[in-house]
């Protein structure tokens, strides 16, 4: 390993992680620095998604690159993950909602996304227990779900049996610079150079980015969970209703909530979801909570009288386009960005590093990095 290396990451969440994993598989030397635990940020505090059903052609073009790169946690880890390749189940309850949704089944099934419509008469045999008289859905087989800590933790491990290194409770205060050029991080415990600097820091990244004196519009948008008490396992895949995909790629930071619903393998059932920009507000909101539950009753009638056993909630790193920032940042040569998947970072993360490690290495990108330059926005 070089005295430096040629990566420093800062962010050990799965974005972070999974880059610094590849980035090691493909010879470079990496260091990978948190100001906490690894995992313990955004990555800690979902639910595990790997989704195509709730994306737009726009990010959803990454998650074939990211089934096709990564390696762990997709195949070498999936026990180790806990990947449960369950599908997704989107249901529409009105004629014009599933009109909405089968227009974007077909885009997906265009882009080579697995979409299969499915009528309100089969919904039954999908998910026994969903709400009679809903209009329809789609089923997408390709939908999984992992254990985030889990995944992190597994990446983390195979890069450093790589050679790179993992500095946690190391905060960033600023950058080195050889003229324009970032050369390295400032931290507490030292200065670090370093050959590239990628900014995986989350919501926090616009913080991360002010540092180098360049702007980065990422904003935390909040998110609940519920967790049920252990029931028999009643629930197949995930399922949520169609205005979800809505929601998701709104831009208003008002409170929006709509059922999103699941089953683990220990026996809880996952209840969400919301969104809503109030900044680092780490309050919880009973309204938000009241919304979900009765929500997800509307969807499954079967959960009425069942006891909410803990919820949580975190942060999701939000852009104004719903477009990652995935690359290099002309304003700051030196420094890399990877940030802004929102509520897809689990599922996106191996795609992003793969792309990130193209780019590092001189490679022509699977993918062109030109819809998600850091510097698009002004």
């Amino acid at each position: 390993m070089s005295r430096h290396p040629d990566l420093l990451v800062i962010g050990a969440g799965i974005v972070g992680a999974a880059t610094a994993y590849l980035a090691a598989r493909a010879g470079l030397s990496v260091t990978v620095l948190d100001r906490g635990a690894p995992g313990g940020g955004t990555s800690s505090r979902g639910e595990g998604n790997m989704l195509v059903s709730d994306k737009e052609l726009g990010r959803s073009s990454t998650s074939p690159c990211t089934r096709a790169r990564c390696g762990a946690p997709s195949s070498e880890g999936s026990g180790t993950c806990g990947l449960e390749p369950k599908g997704g189940v989107v249901v529409a309850s009105t004629g014009q909602s599933l009109t909405a949704l089968g227009a974007l089944a077909e885009r997906q099934r265009r882009a080579g996304i697995a979409a299969e419509p499915v009528d309100a008469a089969d919904l039954g045999d999908l998910e026994p227990h969903l709400a009679p008289g809903l209009a329809g859905g789609v089923l997408y087989p390709q939908d999984a779900q992992l254990m985030p800590m889990l995944a992190v933790a597994h990446l983390l491990r195979l890069a450093r049996e790589l050679g790179a290194r993992v500095r946690p409770h190391t905060q960033v205060t600023g950058f080195l610079r050889g003229g324009d050029r970032v050369t390295g991080v400032r931290t507490a415990a030292g200065d670090l150079p370093a050959g590239a600097v990628l900014n995986a820091a989350g919501p926090w990244a616009a913080q991360v980015a002010a540092l180098a004196g360049v702007h980065l519009p990422v904003a935390p948008r909040r998110g609940f969970v519920l967790v049920t008490e252990p029931l028999a396992p009643m629930i197949r895949h995930k399922v949520y209703a169609a205005e979800y995909v809505g929601d998701v790629a709104s831009g208003d930071a008002a409170l929006q909530s709509s059922p999103v619903v699941e089953g683990t393998a220990g026996g809880t059932v996952l209840i969400g979801s919301t969104r809503e920009r109030v900044g680092f507000d780490r309050a919880v909101s009973v309204p938000a909570l009241a919304r979900m539950a009765a929500a997800a009753v509307r969807l499954f009638p079967v959960l009425a009288g069942v006891q909410a056993m803990r919820h949580y909630h975190g942060f999701r790193p939000y852009c104004p386009d719903h477009l990652p920032v995935i690359g290099p940042d002309p304003r700051a040569p030196g420094l890399w960005h990877a940030s802004g998947h929102e509520g897809a970072g689990i599922g996106l993360s191996a795609g992003t590093g793969a792309l990130l490690v193209q780019a590092l290495t001189g490679r022509e990108t699977a993918l062109p990095l030109a819809p998600f330059a850091p510097e698009r926005f002004g």
